[in-house]
Parts: C-alpha cells; sequence; structure tokens
C-alpha cells in the first residue's frame, strides 16, 4: 500500500478538526473588549487545542517521511489515532463553555491521553513492519518524551478534581514540551 493515501486523508481529517474548532467560537454580540472577556476561558481552550493538533499532524508528517510500508493494521491504528483527535473539538468546546468545570477539564485530558497513547501505538505498529536498522526505528527507538506526557496526563487529569487550572497548565505545559520540534526523524535523515 502507498503511504501517500494515509498522509492525504489525516491532513483532510486535521484540516476538518481545525475548522470545526474555530466555528464553535461564538462571536460577541457587543462592539466592546470588555465582551471578550467572557470568552477568555473559550479562546484559551481554542488556542491550546489548535496547539495540540498542530503538534500531532507536524509529528504524524514527519513519522510518516521515514515510513517505508503500511499495512492494515497502520491504517487502523492511524484511524484509531484520528477516532481521539476528532473528540477534541468536542472537550475542547465543552471546556471553553464551562469555563473550565472539572469534568471537562479531566475529560479533555482523557482525550489527550487517548490520543497520545494512539499515537504511540501506531508508532509500534509501524515498528513491526520496519527492520531494526530502518531509519524509522532508529529515528524513534528512544520514546522518553512520549512516556512522559502520557505521565503527565495521568497525573493532571486526576488533578482536575482538585484545580481545573493546574490540570490546565499540565496540558500546556506538555503542549509547550512538544512546540520544540521532534529532531529524532531529522538526525536518522541525516539533515
Amino acid at each position: 500500500m502507498k503511504k501517500s493515501r494515509i498522509e492525504a486523508f489525516s491532513d483532510g481529517v486535521v484540516a476538518i478538526l481545525i475548522t470545526i474548532m474555530v466555528l464553535e467560537m461564538k462571536v460577541p454580540h457587543d462592539e466592546k473588549l470588555t465582551a471578550l472577556v467572557p470568552m477568555l476561558p473559550v479562546f484559551l481552550s481554542y488556542v491550546l487545542s489548535f496547539l495540540y493538533i498542530g503538534i500531532y499532524w507536524m509529528n504524524h508528517h514527519h513519522l510518516f517521511q521515514v515510513v517505508e510500508k503500511i499495512s492494515g493494521g497502520v491504517l487502523w491504528a492511524n484511524l484509531h489515532l484520528l477516532f481521539w483527535l476528532s473528540l477534541i473539538p468536542f472537550v475542547t468546546a465543552w471546556m471553553g463553555e464551562t469555563h473550565l468545570a472539572t469534568l471537562p477539564v479531566a475529560a479533555y485530558g482523557m482525550v489527550l491521553f487517548m490520543a497520545g497513547f494512539s499515537y504511540y501505538i501506531l508508532t509500534v505498529v509501524l515498528l513491526t513492519h520496519h527492520h531494526e536498522q530502518s531509519v524509522l526505528a532508529v529515528a524513534i527507538q528512544r520514546k522518553w518524551k512520549e512516556k512522559i506526557t502520557l505521565g503527565i496526563y495521568l497525573v493532571a487529569i486526576p488533578l482536575a478534581f482538585v484545580n481545573e487550572w493546574i490540570a490546565f497548565g499540565l496540558y500546556s505545559l506538555t503542549a509547550l514540551m512538544w512546540l520544540i520540534p521532534d529532531r529524532r526523524i531529522e538526525k536518522a535523515l541525516g539533515e
């Protein structure tokens, strides 16, 4: 199978998710700057989710630069990732509209955890179709950043029931951690 189809499909889904999220933001009916203040949680939720979807898109793009072959299992693993990413607009809107209430913030973290875990599964499935010395295997052999991320989510989810802003802060910290592009693939390609 050609990897270009999975890349094009994933790109399309990501574009739709970003569009859905921005359409969820309601324009205030007042022209004053103070009309934006109640929208701050909605806007912060949107910015964080936009960053997350962008981070997944960039890492997915980098990952598939070194993928040599795919299979039905890879297609299912990728679809699993896209499923969890498709829930981000829902939990983003819920979190923003409720002004970062406990359950929506915890649900947001759960979706982030499952998206991260499904990305991890995708890499494992891809590795089963590549030899140990392939560029892919060499590039993603160490997964410490992924494991730290999942650990932060597992801490942040129950923390949402103690303080929503701490959980939101941990989600933000994790996004900031991933803003620094993952250089493993470029190093493996010799770029």
